[in-house]
């Protein structure tokens, strides 16, 4: 073991120091031993497959807060996009109902030309601008 000759300087108690040459051992048996079976498993590998299991578990964790997030987003542009659609046919509704009023107004003040032009009688011609100043005071 060539990195405890390196690392023989630093200044570790011996229980430290102890527990290094355990953990060394431990993982240079695992690397000789492959076929251990589950029940001989020793510490850093069950440690490792919790940690991969943790890891597993928050990546997990992260992928459900991206899908919850999207769904958000998604419902907020829905509910954005029929906002936007009952304003537009809001506003649809109150352009008609103008455009229908100003066509009753122009019938209407047809309807009052045609009165008076009957009224005034034969000489319609002459009387047009005393019409329309008389149309134009109501």
């Amino acid at each position: 073991m060539a990195h405890e000759k390196r690392f023989s300087k630093i200044p570790m108690s011996k229980r430290m120091r102890d527990l290094c040459k355990e953990e060394d051992y431990a993982f240079l048996n695992s690397q000789r031993d492959p076929d251990q079976s589950p029940e001989e498993s020793n510490f850093p590998e069950s440690q490792s497959q919790k940690t991969l299991e943790e890891r597993d578990r928050r990546q997990h964790e992260r992928e459900l807060q991206r899908q919850e997030k999207q769904r958000v987003i998604e419902e907020q542009q829905k509910e954005k996009e029929e906002k936007w659609k009952s304003h537009v046919a809001e506003l649809a509704v109150k352009q008609e109902a103008i455009h229908a009023r100003l066509h009753r107004l122009r019938e209407f003040r047809d309807f009052q030309k045609k009165v008076l032009l009957q009224d005034l009688g034969p000489d319609a011609g002459s009387a047009d601008k005393t019409i329309n100043h008389l149309l134009m005071r109501f």
